[in-house]
């Protein structure tokens, strides 16, 4: 059965709906690979039981004629999607036995469309990091290795856990949050394709929240058809999130396969940073050759303020972060750690509760919020923000559909690399190239564009006009069908 696990999204959900196999086989095939598959830590929680029983209603369904567009096909949750009756934790001691009474919008689309729930992901602790390395439960492994080598790689960050589990074949897709970049640099650096929708285009509702302004919701998976799949069934108007658009959802499906002739694509070039690898500057190249065979029109363009993104980010995002963690204080839910009185209960809870780098980013986001530096950093930064949104509306208004980047500026590196461990600035910096997506509020697509010397995925990036995936989906196809799938890891754990 374990060849079950290597079909697709799209070839599981015509298979079941064919009576080729069944929900609960296949979904008994991904169960016995995650049992094997411990080693690399996806999973914060495996749910076996639960899975197999909806397997079983979708078996049903599926009998009787009927069926969601994802009935009987096994995904993973990232631990930061609130499910009903089943523990979420954010990855972070702090959230101890919380088990929430309610469902995640999201997720709830899923169930709706008739997919099977096979566990919780591990991330970053609050889905803050770029390595998986802050989880309170151990870091993710990623399934790739250097070849001739045992050293241990790190998956990305934050949905780690995500992008491994599809990598390695333990689901058939996984849902995955994005803030900074955390949807698309872990599936640049683990060969999968992961797309951060427009912010809006799905309900934050029921997500644990990091940074509100720039969280959003979207899928990894192992093709570009997968992720149109998965997008569908996520998106859509939610009434519980005033941020949520009331846009019908596009077929993205049908729009992969269109083509981007008469499409105009630009190349930025203040992407071009120092110490950018000759590797990935060669790859962006030849990526923007394989849109330019297809009939794409590709120009440079500039987006001027995108200098300024990191540091900005790096003010907005913590300022967000103090603001939505301040709830957890061990009084109704989570962690309790007894003190003298109650302010002694709050800091001790807290202190035991969060993690070095969410404590480190509180504290950072509680200073430029605070008398008297509010203007001099917030302020600032949410100005730059509004800078960065309008290089991208210059970029767009003058005819360009879509922007071509790199995903990140380096290949996936080893689990507790010294230099990163040590200097925060240093993590950070893998996010120079998908922060201004978040800031700017706009979709961003990273799909495999090919590998390195070492033979580890590299990928590239594809920005759109807001609420337009439709379009990078479509070039993203056309990558995707210049480079070939890719040929995942052999089973070493």
């Amino acid at each position: 059965m374990s060849e079950l696990t290597q079909l697709t999204l799209a070839e599981a959900r015509d298979g079941l709906k064919a009576r080729k196999f069944s929900s609960a086989e296949i979904t008994r095939a991904y169960i016995a690979a995650i049992e094997a598959a411990r080693p690399l830590n996806a999973f914060i929680l495996e749910t076996p039981e639960k899975a197999l029983e909806m397997a079983a209603a979708s078996d049903a369904r599926l009998a009787k004629g009927d069926g969601g567009p994802l009935e009987g096909v096994p995904l993973g949750i990232k631990d930061l999607y609130c499910t009903r009756d089943v523990q979420t934790t954010a990855a972070s001691r702090i959230l101890t036995g919380f088990v929430p009474p309610y469902e995640s919008t999201v997720t709830s689309h899923l169930w709706r469309d008739g997919a099977v729930m096979l566990g919780k992901l591990n991330l970053d602790e609050f889905a803050m990091g770029s390595a998986n390395e802050t989880s309170a439960f151990g870091p993710v492994i990623s399934p790739w290795r250097v070849a001739g080598s045992d050293v241990k790689l790190v998956p990305g960050g934050s949905s780690g856990g995500s992008a491994a589990a599809v990598a390695a074949h333990l689901c058939a897709a996984a849902t995955a949050t994005d803030t900074g970049g955390s949807i698309r640099q872990p599936a640049a650096f683990t060969g999968t394709v992961g797309i951060k929708p427009t912010y809006g285009r799905c309900s934050r509702w029921g997500i644990v929240a990091f940074a509100s302004s720039l969280d959003q919701a979207g899928p990894i998976a192992r093709t570009i058809e997968d992720a149109a799949l998965m997008l569908q069934s996520m998106a859509g108007h939610d009434p519980m999130d005033t941020t949520c658009a009331d846009l019908p959802v596009p077929d993205y499906r049908a729009a992969a396969g269109r083509g981007v002739k008469g499409l105009k694509i630009g190349i930025p070039e203040e992407y071009r940073v120092d110490g950018m690898s000759g590797e990935i500057l060669a790859l962006w190249n030849r990526t923007a050759d394989y849109l330019k065979d297809a009939g794409a029109e590709v120009v440079p363009v500039s987006l001027p303020h995108t200098r300024y993104a990191l540091p900005a980010y790096y003010i907005v995002a913590p300022a967000e972060c103090s603001s939505n963690l301040a709830r957890y204080d061990g009084v109704r839910y989570g962690l309790r750690v007894p003190g003298k009185d109650i302010i002694d209960m709050y800091e001790k809870t807290r202190a035991a509760g969060f993690g070095r780098e969410v404590r480190r980013r509180i504290l950072i986001g509680t200073y430029v919020l605070s008398a008297g530096y509010y203007d001099a950093y917030y302020e600032r930064a949410r100005k730059v923000r509004t800078l960065i949104k309008r290089d991208f509306e210059d970029v767009y208004a003058s005819g360009v559909h879509a922007v071509l980047t790199p995903a990140t500026p380096t290949a996936a590196f080893p689990v507790g690399e010294s230099a990163r461990q040590t200097d925060p600035v240093e993590m950070y910096l893998n996010d120079v190239f998908t922060v201004t997506v978040n800031m700017a509020g706009l979709p961003g697509l990273s799909v495999p564009g090919g590998f390195d010397s070492r033979g580890l995925p590299l990928g590239m990036q594809l920005i759109g006009r807001p609420f337009d995936e439709e379009t990078l989906f479509a070039a993203g196809q056309v990558i995707e069908n210049a480079v070939g799938r890719v040929r995942y890891p052999e089973k070493w754990w």
